[in-house]
């Protein structure tokens, strides 16, 4: 049964997905074929387009307003299209409509029933113009594009930009004609052939009046599988159908195919109805096999059944008395006397051997509770050594951490020695440099000394010879006085003369002159004197003062140079007790270290002596409990051995 429903689900699943592939391949091809047609009527909407003599007479069109040319160029335009459609029946008709609602419509071809005005309301003229020269595909609307005598049909536009003003160039196609490219095509009972749009609704259907309706199944509108694709789909009824798809790449609509499921797998449900006709027969053949093996294997396995029962319950001396048949249940039949001979001769010897189990675990108990007692006794013992082992490991510890920081501070003090030793040999080195230079500051004090001195003289021989410049100065301003007197009185004397003594005049006048120049020049040289003479009694002032100071100084500089003196002396005393110190220090250091390594050894003993008593302790702990646990064995081992006597007395052996 199982092979054949997999039989039957293995076959539709192959029929159903050749039938998609090939489904899909059909779709493809198709849709390639109306690509071709659409294409051609695209290319004849571009002929049209660039048409050097419709483009010409719209221009005409669009620019005269004599009657006569506009009818001329009309029916030209007329005559054009009509020579461009006319070898294609399936158009039906073409018309040219200028934006301008004043200038109408040119049209050729079966246009009974022309709609007129209406044209530049409608959608697709909208989505013309806003397509500025692209090609727009226009769907059925009932009530026919160009003509309303045409409901039935399809239709192209584009914007022919002939002129100032835009005009749309519209041609209709007939629907039968479309129809026609893929009627021949049978996918099989059911199926279903259609164009549709991008929203999944009618654009072409064998049933006209479904046109504009949402197609039987919801194709899917994003991704790379709203372009191509073919699977299993639910149709709006709820029927499951194959869908193979396929979008123009000419007018963007999908030609669509279904195909019932159902209609699919008619020929594979033979499989299923075979399956359940040899589900019957086998289970005809299966009670047959049942009765059979009833009466001659259950029946027989029932008694040996109840022969094992009674052997269960005790009774060793039951036998099975079938002994005639050479099949299975006859060999099963030996195979279980032989069984029970065996359980009764191993009774028998397991009953002797608890007896002896029995006999033996009495001494081991006995001798198990001799072990136990002694086994406390060594483990107090043990703990009483372990408790001391451990009281001596955590003196030693504490004995070994105070002489690793006695060590630790004896560290720290040959530390502060070494560097008091380098402190002191540097404060002696300073004191030996800070003598020297004391001694190079007393001699250079007495070189000033000698100097500020030697400057005193100076000064005061530069203040006799100040006073000298003065009393000069004083014999020069009386000399000035004179020549300015004698200069006053040769003018008198000029002046007596009259004409005759006028040069005599100039030359007086110029000695007054030079006479009042020497007399200022002198004031000025008495004044730079007078400072001088101010400053050289400051200087002399200044000095004196300052040489007591440099005689102190003298004395502070010895004093100091003695204490440089005396210091160095005691720095060489301090630095021989310090190396005296160093020694000790260094002597109880290696002390300290023989310290430290004894009472680590003795840590490390003590620690090993713990380790070990714990370790003792804890075996004889270990002890105590297998002793504890021989005993608890030993009663368990006599307590058993009785209980197998009890059920060994049980059965019936003879």
């Amino acid at each position: 049964m199982t092979v054949g429903l997999i039989a039957y689900s293995q076959a539709k699943n192959l029929v159903e997905k050749n039938v998609s592939e090939a489904s899909y391949q059909t779709v493809n091809q198709v849709t390639n074929n109306l690509d071709i047609v659409f294409q051609s009527y695209a290319d004849l909407t571009l002929q049209m387009l660039i048409d050097k003599e419709l483009q010409t007479e719209l221009k005409v069109l669009s620019t005269t307003n004599d009657s006569y040319d506009i009818l001329q160029s009309s029916r030209t335009i007329s005559d054009r299209m009509s020579t461009y459609i006319m070898g294609n029946t399936t158009i039906t008709g073409a018309a040219i409509i200028s934006t301008d609602e004043e200038d109408g419509v040119v049209t050729a071809g079966n246009n009974n029933g022309y709609k007129g005005d209406t044209l530049t309301k409608t959608d697709w003229f909208q989505k013309t113009l806003e397509q500025d020269g692209r090609l727009v595909w226009i769907e059925p609307s009932g009530t026919g594009i160009i003509a309303s005598k045409s409901p039935n049909s399809i239709g192209l536009a584009r914007v022919i930009k002939a002129a100032s003003t835009p005009y749309v160039l519209v041609m209709e196609v007939n629907l039968e004609a479309v129809l026609k490219r893929y009627q021949d095509v049978q996918l099989g009972e059911g199926s279903t052939l259609a164009i549709v749009n991008g929203a999944g609704q009618y654009v072409v259907n064998d049933d006209l009046s479904k046109l504009g309706e949402p197609h039987i199944v919801t194709l899917p509108t994003e991704g790379e599988e709203a372009k191509s694709d073919s699977k299993k789909m639910t149709t709006v009824e709820g029927s499951s159908v194959l869908a193979a798809y396929q979008t123009s790449e000419i007018t963007g609509w999908r030609f669509v195919a279904t195909i019932p499921v159902e209609k699919l797998v008619e020929q594979a449900s033979i499989i299923s109805k075979l399956t359940w006709l040899m589900v019957g027969l086998a289970t005809i053949i299966a009670i047959a096999i049942g009765v059979l093996v009833v009466r001659t294997i259950a029946t027989p396995l029932v008694k040996l059944r109840n022969l094992m029962v009674e052997g269960a319950r005790g009774n060793l001396t039951v036998r099975s008395t079938i002994t005639k048949r050479q099949d299975e249940i006859g060999q099963l039949a030996d195979s279980f006397n032989d069984m029970m001979t065996q359980i009764t001769s191993l009774a028998l010897q397991t009953t002797h051997s608890a007896a002896e189990v029995l006999e033996t675990a009495s001494e081991l108990t006995d001798a198990s509770k001799k072990t136990a007692i002694a086994a406390k006794e060594i483990a107090v013992a043990t703990d009483e050594i372990a408790n001391g082992a451990t009281s001596l490991a955590v003196e030693a510890e504490r004995g070994s951490d105070l002489t690793n920081h006695m060590n630790a501070q004896m560290k720290d003090v040959i530390s502060a020695n070494e560097q008091m030793s380098q402190s002191a040999i540097e404060v002696d080195q300073a004191s030996q440099q800070g003598t020297a230079y004391m001694g190079q500051l007393i001699q250079k004090t007495g070189l000033t000394e000698e100097m500020t001195r030697s400057m005193v003289e100076k000064v005061d021989a530069l203040k006799e010879s100040t006073g000298s410049i003065v009393k000069i100065l004083d014999v020069l301003n009386n000399l000035t006085k004179q020549t300015n007197i004698l200069s006053l009185n040769a003018t008198i004397e000029a002046a007596r003369a009259g004409a005759a003594g006028k040069g005599f005049m100039v030359v007086a006048d110029e000695i007054r002159k030079l006479a009042d120049q020497s007399k200022q020049s002198i004031d000025i040289v008495g004044q730079i004197t007078a400072k001088i003479q101010g400053e050289i009694e400051e200087t002399v002032n200044v000095l004196s003062e300052a040489y007591p100071l440099f005689q102190e100084q003298i004395t502070s500089v010895k004093e100091a140079n003695q204490i440089f003196l005396t210091v160095q002396a005691q720095m060489g005393h301090f630095v021989e007790k310090l190396e005296l110190a160093t020694s000790s220090i260094n002597q109880l250091d290696e002390s300290q270290s023989v310290l430290s390594e004894a009472m680590t050894n003795v840590s490390a003993v003590a620690e090993e002596s713990s380790a070990t008593s714990e370790e003792v302790a804890s075996l004889s702990t270990e002890q105590l409990s297998i002793s504890d646990g021989l005993v608890r064995l030993s009663e368990k081992l006599d307590s058993v051995s009785r209980g197998l006597k009890d059920s060994l007395s049980k059965f019936k052996v003879q």
